[in-house]
Parts: structure tokens; sequence; C-alpha cells
């Protein structure tokens, strides 16, 4: 199945507000947090590689690549993460990432997306 960028950048946000609460929910535990944000995390690197560098560029302070490649290594070098990694990643890139992503989206939206900004703001709930 093909995602059309607008699929892509909505997983992103979706994907980066249950980051979010995840680590916001001091009663849920530390390793079941761990481990549930290192999947979202390889769900934005998957989505991140499949958006057009022409989407991308319009972001140049996100390190795009350097996204995509934590996926790829916490898919294939998972023994190589520590908790520190992720956790600092969730907390202080992933909110700028997401600010970056909702630019993408209201920027994809306004070039004639039915779904709209609308639409990806209703993933943050």
């Amino acid at each position: 199945m093909s995602r059309d960028v607008g699929d892509l950048l909505d997983d992103v946000i979706r994907a980066c507000g249950v980051i979010r609460a995840y680590v916001d929910d001091d009663a849920l535990p530390e390793g079941l947090v761990y481990d549930a944000v290192r999947m979202r995390l390889v769900e934005i690197g998957e989505a991140v590689r499949m958006l057009p560098s022409a989407v991308t560029s319009t972001e140049p302070s996100i390190p795009w690549s350097r996204v995509s490649l934590l996926g790829e290594r916490l898919t294939r070098r998972y023994f190589d993460t520590t908790p520190a990694v992720v956790f600092g990643t969730a907390r202080v890139d992933v909110p700028s990432l997401c600010e970056a992503v909702h630019r993408l989206r209201a920027a994809h939206a306004a070039r004639g997306d039915r779904r709209g900004a609308a639409g990806a703001a209703d993933l943050m709930r």
C-alpha cells in the first residue's frame, strides 16, 4: 500500500503525540515506555525515509537523514541503543520534529490535500 505525503506526515504527527503522552505519564513503568517510544521512533524513521526531499528541504533545521537512520538503527542495532538516547530523543528532539512536521502538513494542506490541517490537528487529540 502506497502512502501519500499527507499520510506520512500524519503518521509522524501521530507518533510524536503518542511519544509525548508516554513520556509524560509517570504512572507507566519506565521499561514499557522505553519499548513503546523505541517503536514509535522506528515508525517516525520509516515515514521520514519515504518523504520526498522536496518536502523535507523546506525544513532544513531538521536532520532528516538522521531521523530516518535512527529508525533503522533502532530496528537493526537495537542492542546499541541506550535508554538515555531514546528518552533524550523523545524529550528534546521529538517536540521540534513535531513542530516542523506540523508546518509541513499545513503547507501540504494549503496545496490542496483534502483532509487539510484540521485533519492533522485531530490526530493530536
